[in-house]
């Protein structure tokens, strides 16, 4: 990923294939950049839960990430809950953590403000 072109301004790319599974180097250089996200599944996959005083802003949350995500053709797992949404991000064509999952991680921090 470019130095110059923040993760949130960055764009999806198709990736199939082990080789674009990133490094343990590679997933300690972008994961200070998605503040609040966590490794889980053994570094398999990105998640952050997002708080929301309401079932209704729960759910607008909801659609805009959608939105967003059917846009860079990259989807999330996503745990809808009244009050929050546990996100989970992972590129199963490479089985595990691409880019993609951290541009769609900083497009998801933007879209929750």
């Amino acid at each position: 990923m470019s130095d110059l072109v923040p993760l949130a301004d960055a764009h999806c790319s198709p990736k199939r294939g082990q080789e674009h599974r990133l490094t343990e180097a590679s997933l300690r250089e972008l994961l200070p950049q998605v503040a609040g996200w966590e490794l889980v599944e053994d570094g398999l996959a990105l998640s952050k839960t997002f708080r929301f005083s309401d079932y209704y802003r729960t759910m607008s949350f909801v659609n805009a990430l959608a939105h967003m995500a059917n846009g860079e053709d990259h989807h999330p797992d996503l745990s809808v809950h009244y009050d929050r949404c546990v996100v989970r991000w992972s590129t199963h064509d490479v089985g595990g953590l691409s880019e993609n999952d951290f541009i769609c991680a900083a497009k998801t921090e933007r879209l929750a403000g």
